[in-house]
Protein backbone atom coordinates (compact mmCIF):
# COMPACT_ATOMS: atom_id res chain seq x y z
CA UNK A 1 0.00 0.00 0.00
CA UNK A 2 1.38 3.60 -0.85
CA UNK A 3 1.95 5.91 1.70
CA UNK A 4 0.34 9.14 2.15
CA UNK A 5 3.59 11.13 2.02
CA UNK A 6 4.84 8.88 -1.56
CA UNK A 7 0.74 9.40 -2.84
CA UNK A 8 1.35 13.10 -2.48
CA UNK A 9 4.40 13.59 -4.41
CA UNK A 10 2.81 11.35 -7.33
CA UNK A 11 0.35 13.36 -7.05
CA UNK A 12 2.16 16.27 -7.46
CA UNK A 13 5.55 15.25 -9.06
CA UNK A 14 5.40 18.41 -11.78
CA UNK A 15 5.87 20.55 -8.66
CA UNK A 16 8.83 18.20 -7.05
CA UNK A 17 10.23 18.12 -10.96
CA UNK A 18 10.03 22.10 -11.00
CA UNK A 19 12.02 22.24 -7.78
CA UNK A 20 14.38 19.76 -8.78
CA UNK A 21 15.57 22.56 -11.63
CA UNK A 22 16.91 25.47 -9.17
CA UNK A 23 18.16 22.76 -6.20
CA UNK A 24 20.39 21.27 -8.79
CA UNK A 25 21.83 24.49 -9.78
CA UNK A 26 22.37 25.66 -5.97
CA UNK A 27 23.96 21.85 -5.23
CA UNK A 28 26.22 22.30 -8.59
CA UNK A 29 27.28 26.12 -8.12
CA UNK A 30 26.99 26.75 -4.80
CA UNK A 31 27.80 23.87 -2.52
CA UNK A 32 30.49 21.66 -4.99
CA UNK A 33 32.55 24.75 -5.21
CA UNK A 34 32.97 24.87 -1.16
CA UNK A 35 35.51 21.90 -1.68
CA UNK A 36 37.54 24.31 -3.06
CA UNK A 37 37.89 25.88 -0.21
CA UNK A 38 40.34 23.65 1.67
CA UNK A 39 42.92 25.44 -0.61
CA UNK A 40 43.16 28.44 1.64
CA UNK A 41 44.57 25.88 4.26
CA UNK A 42 47.03 24.67 1.75
CA UNK A 43 49.81 25.87 -0.17
CA UNK A 44 47.88 25.19 -3.25
CA UNK A 45 49.93 24.35 -6.56
CA UNK A 46 48.45 24.37 -10.17
CA UNK A 47 50.62 21.16 -10.41
CA UNK A 48 49.98 19.43 -7.70
CA UNK A 49 46.14 20.20 -7.47
CA UNK A 50 43.95 20.84 -4.80
CA UNK A 51 44.30 17.13 -3.55
CA UNK A 52 48.21 17.34 -3.85
CA UNK A 53 49.13 20.46 -2.27
CA UNK A 54 50.71 20.15 1.10
CA UNK A 55 48.40 21.63 4.35
CA UNK A 56 49.65 24.17 6.39
CA UNK A 57 47.02 25.26 8.07
CA UNK A 58 46.13 29.09 9.16
CA UNK A 59 49.61 30.26 8.02
CA UNK A 60 47.31 32.32 4.94
CA UNK A 61 45.15 33.62 7.62
CA UNK A 62 47.75 34.30 10.16
CA UNK A 63 49.72 36.46 7.16
CA UNK A 64 46.33 38.73 6.55
CA UNK A 65 46.17 39.41 10.18
CA UNK A 66 49.56 40.46 10.53
CA UNK A 67 49.83 42.32 6.83
CA UNK A 68 50.43 45.96 6.02
CA UNK A 69 47.22 46.10 4.39
CA UNK A 70 44.84 44.23 7.06
CA UNK A 71 43.75 47.27 8.77
CA UNK A 72 43.57 49.42 5.19
CA UNK A 73 40.81 47.17 4.04
CA UNK A 74 39.04 46.24 6.88
CA UNK A 75 38.49 49.91 7.69
CA UNK A 76 37.60 50.91 4.29
CA UNK A 77 35.49 48.25 4.02
CA UNK A 78 33.42 48.50 6.59
CA UNK A 79 33.21 52.60 6.26
CA UNK A 80 31.95 52.20 2.98
CA UNK A 81 29.35 49.65 4.27
CA UNK A 82 27.84 51.48 7.35
CA UNK A 83 28.34 54.39 5.03
CA UNK A 84 25.63 52.95 2.61
CA UNK A 85 23.79 51.39 5.32
CA UNK A 86 22.99 54.74 7.09
CA UNK A 87 21.65 56.48 4.10
CA UNK A 88 21.21 53.87 1.01
CA UNK A 89 18.97 51.50 3.46
CA UNK A 90 16.71 53.81 4.22
CA UNK A 91 16.45 55.90 1.19
CA UNK A 92 13.94 53.60 -0.93
CA UNK A 93 12.01 53.25 2.05
CA UNK A 94 11.19 56.96 2.08
CA UNK A 95 11.19 56.86 -1.59
CA UNK A 96 7.78 54.33 -0.85
CA UNK A 97 6.65 56.08 1.34
CA UNK A 98 6.36 59.16 -0.46
CA UNK A 99 5.15 57.74 -3.16
CA UNK A 100 2.13 55.91 -1.38
CA UNK A 101 0.55 59.11 -0.50
CA UNK A 102 0.35 60.20 -4.20
CA UNK A 103 -3.21 60.24 -5.55
CA UNK A 104 -2.51 61.86 -9.28
CA UNK A 105 -1.21 58.68 -10.87
CA UNK A 106 0.22 60.04 -14.28
CA UNK A 107 2.97 62.06 -12.01
CA UNK A 108 2.91 59.42 -9.70
CA UNK A 109 4.16 56.91 -12.65
CA UNK A 110 6.13 59.18 -13.97
CA UNK A 111 8.48 59.89 -10.40
CA UNK A 112 8.52 55.78 -10.83
CA UNK A 113 9.64 55.59 -14.00
CA UNK A 114 12.62 58.26 -13.27
CA UNK A 115 13.89 56.26 -10.49
CA UNK A 116 13.34 53.00 -11.23
CA UNK A 117 15.15 53.58 -14.97
CA UNK A 118 18.67 53.83 -13.67
CA UNK A 119 18.57 50.23 -12.05
CA UNK A 120 18.83 49.20 -15.69
CA UNK A 121 22.23 50.86 -16.19
CA UNK A 122 25.14 48.86 -15.68
CA UNK A 123 27.92 49.31 -13.42
CA UNK A 124 30.34 50.21 -16.17
CA UNK A 125 27.96 52.71 -17.74
CA UNK A 126 27.25 54.08 -14.28
CA UNK A 127 30.94 54.64 -13.96
CA UNK A 128 31.32 56.47 -17.20
CA UNK A 129 28.90 58.27 -16.22
CA UNK A 130 30.21 59.82 -12.95
CA UNK A 131 33.38 60.37 -14.36
CA UNK A 132 31.86 62.43 -17.06
CA UNK A 133 30.09 64.55 -14.73
CA UNK A 134 32.68 64.77 -12.40
CA UNK A 135 35.57 65.12 -14.77
CA UNK A 136 38.09 67.84 -13.15
CA UNK A 137 38.01 69.10 -17.14
CA UNK A 138 34.94 68.87 -19.01
CA UNK A 139 32.69 67.66 -16.03
CA UNK A 140 29.66 69.85 -15.71
CA UNK A 141 29.41 69.29 -11.84
CA UNK A 142 33.51 69.74 -11.54
CA UNK A 143 32.68 73.09 -13.00
CA UNK A 144 29.61 73.81 -10.87
CA UNK A 145 31.86 72.87 -7.70
CA UNK A 146 34.39 75.10 -9.04
CA UNK A 147 32.12 78.01 -9.56
CA UNK A 148 30.34 77.49 -5.76
CA UNK A 149 33.90 77.28 -4.09
CA UNK A 150 36.21 79.33 -6.05
CA UNK A 151 38.78 76.95 -6.94
CA UNK A 152 38.85 73.26 -8.58
CA UNK A 153 38.30 69.99 -6.70
CA UNK A 154 38.73 66.29 -8.03
CA UNK A 155 36.78 64.49 -6.66
CA UNK A 156 37.52 61.17 -8.61
CA UNK A 157 40.86 61.73 -7.22
CA UNK A 158 40.62 62.69 -3.45
CA UNK A 159 40.02 60.17 -1.50
CA UNK A 160 38.22 62.47 0.98
CA UNK A 161 35.26 61.94 -1.77
CA UNK A 162 35.43 58.33 -2.98
CA UNK A 163 32.93 56.72 -0.10
CA UNK A 164 30.31 59.70 -0.85
CA UNK A 165 31.20 58.94 -4.34
CA UNK A 166 30.10 55.24 -4.30
CA UNK A 167 27.24 55.71 -1.73
CA UNK A 168 25.44 58.37 -3.59
CA UNK A 169 25.72 56.60 -6.97
CA UNK A 170 24.41 53.77 -5.86
CA UNK A 171 21.55 55.82 -3.91
CA UNK A 172 20.53 57.24 -7.72
CA UNK A 173 21.11 53.94 -9.59
CA UNK A 174 19.29 51.89 -6.46
CA UNK A 175 16.59 53.61 -5.11
CA UNK A 176 13.53 53.53 -7.11
CA UNK A 177 14.23 49.81 -7.49
CA UNK A 178 14.72 48.91 -3.53
CA UNK A 179 10.82 51.02 -3.14
CA UNK A 180 8.91 47.86 -5.24
CA UNK A 181 9.50 45.45 -2.03
CA UNK A 182 7.90 48.68 0.13
CA UNK A 183 5.26 49.72 -1.59
CA UNK A 184 4.22 45.58 -2.18
CA UNK A 185 4.25 46.16 1.97
CA UNK A 186 2.51 49.28 2.20
CA UNK A 187 -0.08 47.78 0.14
CA UNK A 188 -1.09 45.59 2.47
CA UNK A 189 -1.74 47.97 5.53
CA UNK A 190 -5.29 47.88 6.20
CA UNK A 191 -7.04 51.16 4.72
CA UNK A 192 -9.32 51.18 7.59
CA UNK A 193 -6.70 52.43 9.66
CA UNK A 194 -6.03 55.10 7.82
CA UNK A 195 -9.73 56.05 7.72
CA UNK A 196 -10.03 55.63 11.17
CA UNK A 197 -6.85 58.08 11.73
CA UNK A 198 -8.34 60.65 9.07
CA UNK A 199 -11.64 60.93 11.08
CA UNK A 200 -9.90 61.45 14.49
CA UNK A 201 -7.50 64.41 12.86
CA UNK A 202 -4.05 63.19 12.54
CA UNK A 203 -1.14 64.29 9.73
CA UNK A 204 0.01 62.59 7.07
CA UNK A 205 3.04 62.56 9.29
CA UNK A 206 1.65 60.62 11.86
CA UNK A 207 0.28 58.40 9.66
CA UNK A 208 3.31 57.34 8.47
CA UNK A 209 4.60 56.72 11.98
CA UNK A 210 1.86 55.36 13.51
CA UNK A 211 0.37 52.92 10.64
CA UNK A 212 2.67 52.66 7.74
CA UNK A 213 6.15 52.23 9.52
CA UNK A 214 4.43 49.63 12.11
CA UNK A 215 2.64 47.72 8.59
CA UNK A 216 5.87 47.32 6.99
CA UNK A 217 8.26 46.89 10.12
CA UNK A 218 8.73 43.06 9.45
CA UNK A 219 9.78 43.70 6.07
CA UNK A 220 12.43 46.25 7.04
CA UNK A 221 13.53 43.82 9.77
CA UNK A 222 13.92 41.22 7.49
CA UNK A 223 15.89 43.15 4.86
CA UNK A 224 18.03 44.76 7.84
CA UNK A 225 18.96 41.62 8.88
CA UNK A 226 19.92 40.35 4.95
CA UNK A 227 22.33 43.66 4.63
CA UNK A 228 23.89 43.08 7.85
CA UNK A 229 24.96 39.76 6.33
CA UNK A 230 26.41 41.60 3.51
CA UNK A 231 28.71 44.31 5.46
CA UNK A 232 32.16 42.93 4.25
CA UNK A 233 30.85 42.71 1.33
CA UNK A 234 31.13 45.52 -1.27
CA UNK A 235 30.11 46.09 -4.94
CA UNK A 236 33.60 44.79 -6.46
CA UNK A 237 33.10 45.67 -9.71
CA UNK A 238 32.06 49.50 -9.07
CA UNK A 239 34.80 49.80 -6.72
CA UNK A 240 37.41 48.56 -9.28
CA UNK A 241 36.58 50.86 -11.99
CA UNK A 242 36.16 54.17 -9.74
CA UNK A 243 39.40 53.05 -8.16
CA UNK A 244 42.67 54.96 -9.12
CA UNK A 245 46.35 55.62 -7.66
CA UNK A 246 45.20 58.54 -6.29
CA UNK A 247 42.48 57.54 -4.36
CA UNK A 248 43.41 53.71 -3.16
CA UNK A 249 43.98 54.67 0.07
CA UNK A 250 40.32 55.15 0.48
CA UNK A 251 39.10 52.51 -2.44
CA UNK A 252 40.92 49.46 -1.64
CA UNK A 253 38.14 47.22 0.09
CA UNK A 254 38.86 43.21 0.96
CA UNK A 255 37.19 42.36 -2.94
CA UNK A 256 39.58 44.71 -5.04
CA UNK A 257 42.80 43.22 -2.45
CA UNK A 258 41.78 39.57 -2.86
CA UNK A 259 41.52 40.26 -6.96
CA UNK A 260 44.70 42.15 -6.78
CA UNK A 261 46.25 39.42 -4.80
CA UNK A 262 44.81 36.54 -6.43
CA UNK A 263 44.92 37.22 -10.26
CA UNK A 264 46.97 40.65 -10.98
CA UNK A 265 50.76 40.38 -8.92
CA UNK A 266 52.97 39.10 -10.32
CA UNK A 267 52.96 35.57 -8.76
CA UNK A 268 49.19 35.04 -7.91
CA UNK A 269 48.43 33.85 -4.53
CA UNK A 270 45.02 31.32 -5.35
CA UNK A 271 45.41 29.99 -1.68
CA UNK A 272 45.85 33.27 0.33
CA UNK A 273 43.35 35.18 -1.91
CA UNK A 274 40.62 32.28 -0.94
CA UNK A 275 41.80 32.68 2.66
CA UNK A 276 40.58 36.36 2.85
CA UNK A 277 37.81 35.72 1.32
CA UNK A 278 36.69 33.10 3.35
CA UNK A 279 37.27 35.41 6.52
CA UNK A 280 34.86 37.64 4.82
CA UNK A 281 32.12 35.14 4.32
CA UNK A 282 32.26 33.50 7.55
CA UNK A 283 32.32 37.49 9.61
CA UNK A 284 29.16 37.80 6.92
CA UNK A 285 28.06 34.57 8.80
CA UNK A 286 28.27 35.64 12.30
CA UNK A 287 26.52 39.04 11.81
CA UNK A 288 23.54 37.86 9.83
CA UNK A 289 23.26 35.54 12.72
CA UNK A 290 23.89 37.36 15.23
CA UNK A 291 21.48 39.97 13.62
CA UNK A 292 18.86 37.82 13.25
CA UNK A 293 18.64 36.84 16.83
CA UNK A 294 18.97 40.39 18.15
CA UNK A 295 15.94 40.97 15.98
CA UNK A 296 14.01 38.20 17.01
CA UNK A 297 14.47 39.11 20.60
CA UNK A 298 13.46 42.28 20.21
CA UNK A 299 10.85 42.91 17.93
CA UNK A 300 9.79 39.11 17.41
CA UNK A 301 10.44 39.14 13.19
CA UNK A 302 13.12 36.86 11.99
CA UNK A 303 14.27 35.42 9.20
CA UNK A 304 14.48 32.07 10.53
Amino acid sequence: MISAKRKQILENWQLYALILIPFVYVITFHYVPMLGLQIAFKNYSVIKGIWGSPWIGFDHFQRFFNSYDFKLVIRNTLLINLYNLLIGFPAPIVLALCLNYIRRERYKRAVQLVTYAPHFISVVVLVGIVMQLFSPMTGVLSRLIEFAVGHKINVLGEPAYFKSLYVWSGVWQNIGWGSIIYLAALSSVDPQLHEAAIVDGASKMQRIRHIDIPGILPTIVMLLILEFGKIMTVGFQKVLLLQNPMNVDASEVIDTYVYKTGFITGMPNYSYATAIGLFKSLIGLVLIIAANRIAKKVNDTSLW
